[in-house]
C-alpha cells in the first residue's frame, strides 16, 4: 500500500534511502524501473526536461496560461488543440485570441461538437436535462478525434467534465494539458472546497452516516 498522502518524512525529495517509512512505495515493486527506462526514449526524455525548464525559469511568476505559451515555445509545438466546455465559450475564445497572439495556431472544439443526441449512445433519460426532446451529448472523443485529424501537436483542456475529460486523455494522439478542471459549484476552482477543508467544506471530511 502507497502512503504518500499522509507521508511525513517525504524522504524521496533527497539522497536520504535509509529515512524512508516501511511501507514507502520506492521500497517495493518494478515500478520506478519501468519508470526509468521509460525516461530513455527522447520524447520523454525532452519533454521532462522541457518540463523542469518551464518549471524553473517562471516560477511563481507565469500563470499557467502563459506556461502553456513557453511550454509550446521551448518544445517548438506550433499547432495547440484547445477543447472546451460550451459552458466556458466565452473564456475559450479569450484563451484562444492569448494563443494566438502568442504565436500559435489555434485548432477549437466545443464539447457539443459533432450534434449527437445523447440517445444515440444509450444514456438513460434519467440522466438527461431534456428527456423528451433532442440533447446534444458532450463528446470528448469526437473532440479527440478532430484534433488528431487535424494533426494538433498539443492539446489543452478547458473545463470538460469529469469522464469526459478522462475519454478525452485516453483517445488524444497529442500530449495533453489542463488549463482548468470543472467545478461549476466553485468556478472552477477545485482546490477551493480544500483549502476550506476546515471550515466551510468540513462536511465534505465528516463521517457519513449509516
Amino acid at each position: 500500500m502507497s502512503i504518500c498522502a499522509w507521508c511525513e518524512v517525504r524522504a524521496c525529495r533527497d539522497q536520504d534511502e535509509g529515512n524512508r517509512p516501511r511501507s514507502c512505495p520506492q521500497r517495493e515493486g518494478k515500478w520506478l524501473d519501468r519508470a526509468l527506462q521509460k525516461y530513455e526514449d527522447p520524447g520523454n526524455r525532452a519533454m521532462a526536461q522541457i518540463a523542469a525548464h518551464i518549471e524553473k525559469t517562471g516560477y511563481c511568476e507565469w500563470t499557467r496560461l502563459q506556461e502553456i505559451t513557453e511550454f509550446c515555445r521551448a518544445a517548438g509545438y506550433k499547432r495547440l488543440g484547445l477543447v472546451f466546455c460550451s459552458g466556458l465559450h466565452s473564456e475559450a475564445r479569450i484563451v484562444a485570441d492569448y494563443y494566438r497572439k502568442s504565436g500559435l495556431e489555434v485548432i477549437s472544439g466545443m464539447c457539443k461538437i459533432g450534434n449527437v443526441d445523447k440517445g444515440d449512445v444509450g444514456i438513460a433519460c434519467k440522466d438527461r436535462f431534456n428527456p423528451d426532446s433532442f440533447e446534444a451529448m458532450c463528446n470528448p472523443i469526437g473532440q479527440a478525434e478532430l484534433m488528431n485529424e487535424k494533426q494538433t501537436e498539443f492539446n489543452v483542456v478547458l473545463g470538460l467534465c469529469v469522464g469526459h475529460d478522462s475519454l478525452f486523455f485516453k483517445y488524444s494522439d497529442a500530449p495533453v494539458t489542463v488549463l482548468a478542471a470543472k467545478d461549476r459549484v466553485l468556478g472552477h476552482n477545485p482546490l477551493a472546497a480544500v483549502y476550506q477543508a476546515g471550515s466551510y467544506y468540513r462536511k465534505l471530511h465528516a463521517p457519513e452516516e449509516d
